[in-house]
């Protein structure tokens, strides 16, 4: 297969890759999300829970329409050098980690993981939305929802001190 032609002078591949994390190989959605914990990390610490739920949906929104002019520009669906999804899902992963304990390294940690192992896995409804859904909607709400579902999890392992 070949690789789809790309303007990188264009705004909407500097977010659709998160400013080319989503070049990188192998498992370029693994380094989006890698890259994500920073700035997710830095706009918690900036203005708390509450930025960083307003940070996640701005980008969220943004993220829908840099993927949807990707997939236009380069002719390809879901590819996988978008990876702003990631960045939204890993977000909203390790969201509760930091508003129950700061910077705690270790829930952090179960955060990313858990977000990574539901993106890759993909268990049902994660599955259907990526197939059924599609355009730079499609993209984004996949790992919205397995963003939801790490938070969730994660939560539940907070409290029950499983960790």
């Amino acid at each position: 297969m070949t690789e789809p032609k790309i303007n990188i002078k264009k705004p909407y591949v500097w977010i659709a890759t998160w400013f080319g994390f989503g070049f990188m190989k192998p498992a370029p959605g693994t380094w989006g999300s890698f890259a994500a914990l920073p700035f997710g990390i830095f706009i918690f610490l900036l203005g708390g829970p509450i930025l960083l739920i307003i940070a996640t949906a701005l980008l969220a929104v943004i993220g829908m329409r840099a993927a949807d002019i990707f997939e236009r520009e380069t002719g390809t669906t879901d590819n996988s050098m978008i990876v702003i999804d990631e960045v939204v899902g890993q977000w909203i992963a390790i969201l509760p980690a930091l508003a129950f304990h700061g910077l705690n390294p270790l829930y952090v940690a179960i955060g990313f993981i858990l977000f990574r192992a539901l993106d890759i896995i993909k268990p049902w409804p994660i599955s259907w939305l990526d197939k059924n859904i599609h355009g730079g909607l499609g993209v984004m709400l996949d790992d919205i929802v397995a963003g939801f579902f790490a938070a969730l999890l994660l939560t539940g392992i907070i409290y029950a001190g499983l960790s």
